[in-house]
């Protein structure tokens, strides 16, 4: 059963929720570190480093989920099968900065803790998105 859930191809969706959790915690792992370097050490705009340190998480995030989470693509060109991913991820950096911009100029809320609600709701998007839009049967 372990075996199954870390190492065998399926296109059980909770299996791959399952999954991409884990890929979706480290790309996550590697976007906030980089925002809170960029932001407090490097000193860029907090916007700026949002979408730097996203466009980071979603390198990571597409070569994990390529490799362990996704066993179909719809795309049989892998540079066209980033595109599309990378548009879904676009779709997602605009809700990701967004949503960081309205909790934290409209209601207060400090950037890091803006990242983690906005965090959810693009991880959200982005799983189904590419599950349903990129990476199923048809």
């Amino acid at each position: 059963m372990i075996r199954q859930i870390l190492t065998e191809k399926s296109d059980n969706t909770l299996l791959q929720l399952f999954r991409y959790t884990f890929v979706g915690g480290f790309a996550f792992l590697i976007d906030f570190a980089l925002l809170y370097v960029l932001t407090e050490y490097v000193h860029c705009y907090y916007i700026v480093s949002a979408t730097i340190s996203f466009l980071a998480g979603l390198l990571a995030n597409y070569l994990l989920s390529k490799v362990w989470v996704f066993t179909q693509s719809q795309c049989k060109n892998a540079k066209i099968e980033f595109l599309l991913f990378a548009v879904i991820g676009l779709v997602g950096l605009l809700l990701n900065d967004l949503l960081i911009w309205l909790l934290s100029n409209f209601i207060g809320l400090w950037y890091m803790l803006s990242k983690i609600i906005a965090t959810v709701i693009t991880y959200l998007w982005n799983f189904f998105a590419r599950k349903y839009l990129l990476f199923s049967r048809k």
